[in-house]
């Protein structure tokens, strides 16, 4: 074995097997895609149909499961019946068909006679143990057989599980999980081979827990997912909305799974028994968001939810219960002290979340660390519930159980014995690191694979350089200041724009812009420009935008490289502010572009400056520049992945750069700043030229053109002729004009868009939730 991967072939074209080719071409790898011959008189196509409709389907996904539509040339298709012996010829196979013992171990002893030396072979089972799987299996295959579990959509969800048999040998698990880490990406966890291992074990148990208390004490689902989500730092599907998402008839099957080979007595049985509810909607057709709805629906064109005491449908809510607003806010605390049903139904699920997790321990691991990272990775989590813990406080939290007649595990209860001596949890800083509890007492450093950081968890056993309620400042490595955002959806306001400031003002080797929530930033804080709005405060906006930009200049002219590391959304300001750094360091994932349009404004914070700035520099044109950065803004154009950005000049293909890890972000923005530093000088300033009347006055004629046709709205007419008016001058004619020039030109568009109702109403609508209108 030479511990490496060039070609794969995955096994079963379904939704995991054709994620998991895509993920494997998105990181520049050959693919063989393989699935049941077909006969041809069944959908059509030759003998390879199966596969041939799973690759149209890959073509069309939304979310796409694709970097780049040219990726899915490297997928190549054939049957099992015909093409075995070329999946023999690949580095790595992975089996991901459908969960049938029988049916998997004739598939491996198909494959025995193919197999080339050293060649890697996986399942990507959910439930089903390796010591079934390869019993009576040739020794040769057991050594080089595991588990590859994958989290569905595999693009964006970031476990892998790990998982490895009695006879799995070393280099295996070490080649594996080194090509998925860092090239498909992935957070890798090592298990156990047991039942369900560690991220459905849980997450799946979290769910039923939900679900079992809700209908118990009686919780309509609307109040149960808010309160079971993002007060918890779980995704705001909460329990019922993601069985939706899932499917309610599959979350059936896994539950039924996962009974099936837990033992007797484990508490998943408490929460996992057959729901008669349930069973009902699936009969009735109710499967979800793939069907007519699941526990939500819409019904005759309304929004309706089920009533879990009656089984019928009532009129959706959506206003939140104050305690899940208060949750939003504060975090657990007010669910901990509330009052009331809803107060008893967060703190009963919990209770049930957390005990499980800890009896966890050491029984499937031995570290608190892989439950957490299972469950932040393959569920979104913000903290795992061994960090939930320790947000509570282990003593009082295992002091209520014990009062409320709940189990406390023997971990959890040694861990709260310590905490009582020495005020320690789970999780402390260390000499520089944040180390965590084993089980035998001990506390380690937190295992990651080197070059992988993990900054929520490392700015623990670190102090501000300085911070304040919207971002914070930590200087790491060989001196060098990171900046990172912490408001609510990394929202910018001028509190956050004031650190990036005093970053790039503070001396330093390098300026490095990442934050590890899930998205960089969705832009600037909507809510403040709504309140200027409202006080008619146009002097607080040109303001507010002024600060704004002499913030982003200060990092594009300081005195050392700043470099931008963004991961999920950087949209708006966030985009803004990857616009003036020196160089993007951008995960793969990173969603890229110039948003608003959509809510009635122009970009204020240099965006349609370094647009235009970027096309002149890619076609040497002033008017083609002026075109393409109208109709991109104009449009509010984003791009899902750095690759797709690189085509809107967002991402600027020889200078910056990408990774398919964004655990691996800090290192590689660290790498940059190296680069960049010995030599480092600032840009010099450019000296614009404004396109002319002309452009203009054609502009202006696209609009009105599209508004007589039905294709524009009117107030899109109207914020598009103010970007035609930043970048041509508007009827006052060609000019230069200085990079200041231009800040001043899109604060005063933006200000004039402000003014208007139809952007209070698109500002406004955005806010609420009930979507921008129609205007």
């Amino acid at each position: 074995m030479n511990g490496t991967i060039q070609t794969v072939c995955v096994i079963g074209a379904g939704t995991m097997g054709s994620g998991i080719a895509a993920q494997v071409a998105n990181a520049g790898g050959d693919v063989l895609l393989l699935d049941i011959a077909s006969d041809g008189d069944s959908g059509g196509g030759g003998r390879n149909a199966v596969c041939e409709r799973a690759l149209e389907r890959i073509a069309k996904s939304d979310p796409p499961l694709l970097m780049r539509p040219e990726n899915l040339e490297r997928i190549a298709i054939g049957n099992i019946e015909d093409d075995l012996d070329r999946a023999g010829k690949c580095d790595w196979i992975v089996e991901a068909i459908v969960e049938r013992l029988d049916v998997k171990r004739a598939l491996y002893r198909s494959l025995l006679p193919h197999l080339k030396e050293g060649a890697l072979v996986s399942s990507n089972t959910s439930t089903i143990p390796i010591a079934l799987l390869m019993e009576d299996m040739p020794d040769a295959l057991r050594k080089r057989f595991c588990i590859t579990h994958f989290f569905n959509p595999v693009r964006y969800m970031r476990l892998l599980e790990l998982v490895r048999g009695a006879e799995t040998e070393d280099a295996v698990i070490e080649t594996l999980a080194r090509y998925n880490d860092e090239e498909l990406g992935k957070g890798v966890v090592r298990c156990a081979d047991t039942p369900g291992f560690l991220g459905n074990r849980v997450g799946v148990f979290a769910m039923q827990a939900a679900i079992h208390e809700a209908m118990a004490l009686g919780i309509d689902i609307e109040d149960a997912d808010a309160l079971f989500g993002r007060p918890m730092g779980i995704p705001k599907t909460g329990a019922f909305g993601l069985y939706d998402l899932i499917g309610v008839d599959l979350m059936a099957d896994v539950v039924r799974s996962l009974r099936s080979i837990l033992p007797q007595g484990d508490p998943f049985h408490e929460v996992g028994a057959e729901n008669a509810l349930i069973n009902a909607q699936i009969e009735k057709g109710f499967t979800g968001n793939k069907g007519k709805g699941g526990f939500y629906a819409r019904i005759d064109g309304k929004a309706m939810a089920l009533d879990l005491a009656t089984g019928a449908w009532r009129p959706r809510r959506k206003e939140l219960p104050e305690l899940a607003s208060a949750g939003e806010r504060d975090g657990l605390r007010p669910l901990l002290e509330g009052e009331g049903r809803l107060a008893e139904f967060a703190w009963r699920v919990l209770a049930r979340i957390l005990t499980y997790s800890a009896s966890l321990v050491p029984e499937v691991t031995d570290t608190p660390q892989d439950i957490d990272d299972a469950m932040k990775l393959g569920y979104n989590w913000v903290k795992g519930p061994f960090e939930l813990i320790d947000e509570i406080g282990a003593e009082g939290f295992a002091a209520r159980l014990e009062e409320d007649g709940f189990y406390v595990p023997e971990f959890l209860r040694i861990t709260a014995e310590a905490e009582r001596r020495d005020d320690r949890c789970f999780y402390r800083p260390g000499n520089g690191v944040l180390e965590v509890r084993h089980f035998d007492g001990t506390f380690r450093p937190v295992a990651l694979p080197r070059g992988v950081v993990r900054f929520h968890m490392a700015r623990r056993a670190l102090a501000p350089e300085f911070e304040n309620g919207s971002a914070s400042c930590f200087r790491i490595g060989d001196d060098v200041l990171l900046v990172e955002f912490h408001t609510k959806a990394n929202a910018l306001d001028d509190a956050a724009m004031a650190v990036v400031r005093q970053a790039a003002e503070t001396p330093s080797r390098g300026v490095l812009v990442h934050n590890d929530a899930q998205h960089f930033s969705a832009g600037v804080n909507l809510e403040r420009f709504k309140a200027f709005i409202e006080a008619e405060d146009w002097q607080g906006i040109d303001r507010f935008l002024f600060d704004f930009q002499m913030a982003v200049e200060a990092q594009l002219y300081c005195d050392k490289p700043v470099v931008g590391a963004p991961s999920g959304l950087a949209i708006g300001g966030g985009y803004e502010v990857l616009a003036h750094c020196d160089l993007v360091v951008a995960h793969a994932n990173s969603v890229l572009g110039l948003v608003e349009a959509a809510v009635g404004v122009v970009p204020g914070g240099g965006g349609v400056k370094e647009t235009y700035w970027r096309w002149y520099q890619s076609t040497g044109d002033w008017e083609k520049a002026a075109w393409n950065t109208f109709n991109q803004v104009g449009y509010g154009q984003t791009a899902s992945s750095p690759d797709l950005a690189a085509r809107l000049n967002y991402f600027l293909a020889g200078r910056d750069r990408q990774v398919m890890n964004r655990d691996r972000l800090v290192s590689a923005g660290l790498a940059a700043i190296d680069d960049l530093a010995p030599d480092y000088a600032p840009r010099q300033a450019p000296v614009f030229q404004l396109a002319g009347a002309d452009v203009f006055a054609a502009m202006v004629a696209f609009l009105e053109s599209g508004r007589a046709k039905g294709r524009f709205m009117p107030h899109d007419v109207t914020v598009a002729t103010q970007i035609a008016w930043i970048v041509t001058g508007g009827e006052d004619g060609a000019r230069t004009c200085s990079e200041r020039d231009l800040f001043a030109r899109e604060r005063e568009a933006f200000i004039r868009l402000a003014r208007t109702p139809q952007t209070h109403a698109r500002i406004a609508g955005m806010l609420s939730g009930t979507g921008v209108p129609r205007n």
